[in-house]
């Protein structure tokens, strides 16, 4: 990556040009810089390209056939390619209005990772009240997010984080059951948990290292959601181990194809900007990069060191 000048953007008919204040940081971002999503159709990456999926800020500008919002209105949005800049031209039905009792930091930490908190609990599996969740790294930015979501829910949550620290900040989210993946095999302990019985529903972010073992934690006819690789994306899986486990089902979902509607998008925006309001879901920023240093972010990032969200400044 090289932080240098690009021209300024216009918005099209139908888009948005949002004057940024921040810009998240993702580990689809860290796909798209490395390759890892070279043959992507959602999250394609030409080449030379400005990344970065997710900002928030003020409308600088309206492209013809905008009604939705207004110049000077608050917004946020996701998945939109090329928020690690100054200005960005958005479609304007991806723009979420921010209300003005949450902070543009809180806000564009509730887009890519709060849209996803949501579509996994409401939408890839309906969590309720009579069923039990594996969440892994539930000290990470999304997995805040869905620990409190699924408690919400009225499920029973366990979650896998790496160290003391971070199982401190799991248990104060309402984490129900805490593991040391470090110190202890995973699977063996959501059994001892669940009596034998599995989880209803695996939420899986860390890939390449804990899948296999992810779906051996499902009760009979559970579901792996697989919505990230933390440790190397998932390269191939044998349909005969799901059948083995317990003729459990696998889906490797992208946010997009659960936000494709401005109904939809809509819909996830406006309970999560009101569980932030009435203070049922609390948003950690772990750090804040200034833009030239995106660099650094992505390192911090994939050295697991984050314990909430990353956020990039952008500078005026």
């Amino acid at each position: 990556m090289e932080f240098s000048d690009w021209p300024d953007p216009r918005p099209a008919p139908g888009e948005v040009l949002v004057k940024l204040e921040y810009a998240g940081v993702n580990f689809t971002d860290i796909y798209q810089r490395s390759g890892k999503y070279a043959r992507s159709h959602t999250y394609q990456t030409p080449l030379p390209m400005v990344i970065g999926m997710e900002g928030g800020g003020t409308v600088l500008a309206l492209g013809d056939s905008v009604t939705n919002v207004r110049v000077g209105d608050r917004v946020a949005y996701t998945p939109v390619r090329g928020s690690y800049a100054q200005w960005h031209a958005v479609p304007a039905w991806r723009l979420a209005k921010v209300p003005d009792t949450v902070s543009m930091r809180g806000a564009v930490t509730l887009m890519m990772q709060g849209y996803t908190a949501h579509y996994l609990t409401h939408s890839a599996f309906v969590l309720g009240a009579d069923h039990t969740c594996l969440i892994h790294a539930g000290a990470g930015g999304v997995g805040q997010l869905l620990i409190q979501i699924a408690k919400l829910r009225g499920a029973t949550v366990i979650t896998t984080v790496g160290n003391a620290d971070k199982a401190a900040i799991a248990k104060a989210l309402g984490a129900d059951h805490v593991i040391l993946y470090r110190e202890t095999d995973f699977r063996e302990e959501v059994l001892r948990i669940t009596g034998g019985r599995g989880v209803d529903v695996v939420y899986d972010a860390v890939g390449k290292d804990t899948i296999a073992r992810s779906i051996r934690s499902l009760k009979r006819r559970g579901l792996c959601v697989n919505y990230g690789g933390a440790s190397g994306l998932v390269t191939s899986l044998e349909p005969l181990e799901l059948a083995e486990a317990g003729s459990v089902f696998f889906t490797r979902p992208h946010l997009a194809d659960y936000i494709a509607t401005p109904e939809e998008m809509q819909r996830r925006a406006d309970d999560l900007f009101r569980w932030t309001i009435e203070g049922k879901l609390k948003v950690t920023i772990d750090r804040e990069f200034p833009l030239e240093e995106a660099a650094a972010a992505h390192q911090y990032l994939e050295a697991g060191r984050t314990r909430g969200k990353l956020l990039l400044k952008i500078p005026e």
